[in-house]
C-alpha cells in the first residue's frame, strides 16, 4: 500500500505536544486575528472540568491541529488551530499566574507549556507580529497599560477570574487529557489547498445537526437506536424543513431569552446551556418534552391538523404574521393540551397576540425582540401576559389616527375578518378608486378623473390604500370590472357579491374622498373592537426594549459606544450610550441598593467583584476591599448586567433605548 509522503497525521495528548522543549508555533501573517470570545473560552472551560471529572481512560478531543515546518528554522508555522491554540495558551497562563505563589511544581509544568525552553522570556506560541508583544504581556504578565481593551486580554481575565488556586489541579487534570490529531506538512505539500480541503469541504453541521449529536453522543449504540427511533424522529416528522427554527422557538420559550439564529450557533449553544446532561437518567423526561412540543409545532405549521375549528381558525389568523409568536403560542397551546388552563383563555391568548402585531404593524412599530418577554411574563401566569402585552401594544386612539391616512396592512386578513368571511379563497383585494384611474374614471359624480383638480386627484391617491377604499371581491366579478368607473363597479360587481359589506356599495350615490373617510371611521371602530387592546393602562410606545431582551453582541462592534440613546431604571431616566457604562452604573447601583444580590451573583459566577486588584488591567474600586473588573467583552458585560438585575428582582424595570447606530449594528 502506498503511503502519504508530504502529509503525517499523528494522534497526539495536546499538552504534552506543547510542552515538548522542541514545539515552538508561529501564527503566520496571513491568518486572521485572535477572534474567540468570553462564550467561547466559557464552553472551552466547561469542557476542561468536565473531562477531569471523568475516569482515567477519558480524554477529550479538540479537534485536528494544522502545521508546517518553517524552511529556514526549527518554528512549526501553525497553518489551522490558531483560535484554539492561543486560547488554550491563555487558559494556561491563568492557571500559572494562579498557583505559581502556591504550588511550585505544577506551576513549573505550566511554564513548560507557555515558554520556550531555550529562552523564558519569549512565548512558545508567537501570533501574528502585529498583535504578538500584546499578546506576550498578557502570557508573561507584563501589563501595564489599565485602559487597553483586547481579545487577548479579556478572554485572559475571564479565565483569571474562574480559575482559582483550589480548583487549579483538577483544571490542570483536565487540560492534561486534551487531544488532538497533529496534521504535519512536509516541505512539498500545498498548505493552503489542505487548509482549504479542512475548512471549506461540505456544508458545515447546522445547529440542529449539532444537538442531535450532543444529545447521542454518549450513549451506547443501543441507546442511540432508541432515542432516535422513539424521539428525534418522531421530531423530524413534525417539524420538517423548520426543525432550526423549531428548537429555536422552543428555546426562547423554555428561557424567556432572545435566540439568535445566526453566528457561531447561537441555538446550539442555548440548548447546551439549558440542557448540560443528556446523559440517559436525564434524557428520557426531556425527549418526552421535545416530542410533545415538536407536535405541537406540527401543528402552528399546519393548522388543519387541529381538531377544535375555532382554534384552527385562530391558528391560521396567527400565521398571518409570520411565525416569530411560534414561542408563546407552544407553551400556551401546551398548557391547554394538558388541561392546565380553558380552551377560552388559549383563543384569548391568540386574540392578544394578533392585536399587538396587527396594531404595532399599522403604526409601523418593529415586532423585533418582542416575544421572549411575552414568554417570561407568561410564566406568571395570564394577569402577567395580560399587562405585558398591553405595554407594547398600541392604543385605540394612535391606531385610529393612523388608519385615516396610511397603507392598511395584511389587508386581506383583516378585512376578511371584518366582513366576516369564512374563507377568503377565491377574493381578490379590492381598491373602489383604483390605485391608479384612467382618465375616464368617475366616482359616480359629474365629473371624471381628468377634470379633478391635481390635490383632488392627489387626495384620492393618497386614500386608495387606506382601510375605507378597500373591500373584498369575488375574482370573477374583479376580472368583470377592472378599470371600471364606480357606477359600473356598482351595477355589474358589488349588487352581486356574496359578501355583505360589498354588497352595501351598490347602495350609495357616489364615491369619492368624503366617503372613503366616512367609510374608514366606521370599519376602524370594529378594527379596534375585534383586534381589542386588553384594557390596561400602561403603553409604551417609545421603543423600550427590556433588560432582559437587548442585544449581546460579541466584542466591541463598530459604534458601541453609541448603542442607547438612554436607559430608564427604574423610574430614572439614565444619560447611558454604551454597555461599558451601563455595567458601572448598574453594578454601583446594586453594591449601594441591594450588596447582597450583588456579591451572591458575582460569587456564583465568579466575578466581576472581586476582594482585590489580582491581576492587571481596568478596575473600579467599589469600596476599600471590594473591586469591579472592567476589561470584559461587551457580550459579557451584558449577561453580566442581565444576571444582577434578576439576582435582585427588579429586571423587569430596566429598560434600554436603542439608539439608531444600536439599532442597525
Amino acid at each position: 500500500m502506498a503511503t502519504a509522503t508530504n502529509v503525517e497525521a499523528t494522534a497526539v495528548n495536546t499538552i504534552e505536544w506543547l510542552a515538548a522543549p522542541a514545539t515552538t508555533i508561529v501564527v503566520p501573517v496571513y491568518q486572521r486575528q485572535y477572534r474567540w470570545d468570553i462564550g467561547a473560552c466559557e464552553r472551552l472551560l466547561s469542557d476542561v472540568r468536565a473531562v477531569a471529572g471523568e475516569d482515567d481512560a477519558h480524554r477529550h478531543f479538540i479537534g485536528s491541529i494544522l502545521s508546517a515546518q518553517d524552511a529556514l528554522d526549527t518554528d512549526l508555522i501553525l497553518i489551522d488551530g490558531q483560535q484554539r491554540i492561543t486560547t488554550l495558551m491563555l487558559l494556561v497562563a491563568a492557571l500559572h499566574h494562579a498557583v505559581r505563589g502556591q504550588d511550585a511544581v505544577m506551576a513549573a509544568e505550566l511554564e513548560r507549556v507557555l515558554v520556550r525552553a531555550d529562552d523564558d522570556s519569549r512565548t512558545k506560541l508567537r501570533p501574528h507580529h502585529a498583535w504578538a508583544d500584546l499578546y506576550e504581556t498578557v502570557v508573561l504578565d507584563r501589563r501595564d497599560d489599565a485602559d487597553r481593551e483586547s481579545r487577548f486580554d479579556d478572554n485572559y481575565a475571564f479565565f483569571r477570574s474562574q480559575v482559582h488556586a483550589d480548583e487549579a489541579p483538577r483544571i490542570w487534570r483536565g487540560l492534561k487529557k486534551l487531544e488532538h490529531v497533529s496534521i504535519t506538512l512536509g516541505p512539498q505539500a500545498n498548505a493552503q489547498q489542505i487548509f482549504e480541503s479542512l475548512n471549506s469541504t461540505g456544508e458545515p453541521l447546522r445547529d440542529h445537526e449539532l444537538i442531535h449529536n450532543y444529545i447521542l453522543m454518549g450513549l451506547t449504540h443501543a441507546e442511540q437506536l432508541d432515542v432516535e427511533e422513539r424521539f428525534w424522529l418522531p421530531i423530524e416528522r413534525h417539524t420538517g424543513e423548520t426543525i432550526g427554527a423549531f428548537w429555536r422557538h422552543y428555546l426562547v420559550m423554555r428561557t424567556g431569552r432572545e435566540v439568535a439564529a445566526g453566528g457561531e450557533h447561537g441555538v446550539y449553544s442555548a440548548f447546551r446551556h439549558s440542557f448540560p446532561r443528556v446523559d440517559v437518567a436525564h434524557l428520557e423526561a426531556d425527549a418526552e418534552i421535545w416530542r410533545h412540543f415538536a407536535e405541537i409545532y406540527g401543528i402552528l405549521l399546519d393548522p388543519s391538523r387541529e381538531t377544535d375549528a375555532e382554534i384552527r381558525r385562530q391558528l391560521e389568523f396567527v400565521n398571518t404574521f409570520g411565525r416569530a409568536a411560534y414561542p408563546l403560542v407552544l407553551r400556551v397551546y401546551s398548557d391547554h393540551s394538558r388541561g392546565l388552563i380553558e380552551r377560552g383563555e388559549l383563543l384569548e391568548t391568540l386574540e392578544w397576540v394578533q392585536a399587538m402585531y396587527l396594531r404595532r404593524a399599522i403604526v409601523n412599530l418593529p415586532t423585533d425582540r418582542l416575544i421572549a418577554r411575552l414568554c417570561r411574563a407568561r410564566t406568571a401566569g395570564r394577569e402577567a401576559l395580560m399587562r405585558a402585552i398591553a405595554r407594547i401594544t398600541p392604543s385605540d386612539e394612535r391606531v385610529s389616527a393612523v388608519l385615516k391616512y396610511g397603507e392598511l396592512p395584511h389587508a386581506a386578513y383583516v378585512l376578511g375578518r371584518l366582513q366576516d368571511v369564512e374563507d377568503a379563497a377565491g377574493l381578490d383585494l379590492e381598491h373602489i378608486v383604483p390605485a391608479a384611474p384612467g382618465d375616464a374614471w368617475s366616482g359616480g359624480g359629474a365629473r371624471t378623473w381628468s377634470e379633478l383638480t391635481e390635490d383632488e386627484q392627489n387626495s384620492h391617491r393618497a386614500l386608495a390604500p387606506t382601510l375605507g377604499n378597500l373591500t373584498l371581491l369575488e375574482q370573477h366579478l374583479t376580472e368583470r370590472v377592472f378599470g371600471s368607473s364606480f357606477p359600473d363597479k356598482q351595477r355589474d360587481a358589488y349588487a352581486r357579491s356574496a359578501i355583505a359589506d360589498t354588497r352595501a356599495l351598490a347602495e350609495l350615490d357616489e364615491w369619492g374622498t368624503a366617503a372613503i373617510t366616512r367609510r374608514t371611521v366606521r370599519l376602524t371602530a370594529d378594527l379596534v373592537r375585534i383586534w381589542a387592546r386588553p384594557e390596561l393602562p400602561e403603553i409604551d410606545d417609545d421603543g423600550l426594549t427590556p433588560i432582559l431582551d437587548a442585544v449581546r453582541r460579541r466584542g466591541w462592534p463598530a459604534g458601541w459606544d453609541r448603542e442607547f440613546s438612554y436607559v430608564e431604571y427604574r423610574g430614572e431616566h439614565w444619560d447611558v450610550r454604551d454597555v461599558k457604562y451601563l455595567f458601572n452604573r448598574v453594578f454601583r447601583r446594586a453594591w449601594t441598593d441591594d450588596r447582597a444580590a450583588a456579591l451572591a451573583y458575582s460569587a456564583r459566577h465568579g466575578g466581576p467583584i472581586y476582594d482585590g486588584m489580582a491581576w492587571k488591567g481596568q478596575w473600579d474600586e467599589l469600596d476599600g476591599s471590594h473591586f469591579l473588573y472592567m476589561g470584559w467583552d461587551s457580550n459579557y458585560m451584558m449577561n453580566a448586567v442581565q444576571g444582577v438585575l434578576e439576582e435582585s428582582g427588579i429586571a423587569s424595570e430596566v429598560f434600554v433605548k436603542y439608539s439608531y447606530i444600536g439599532d442597525v449594528m
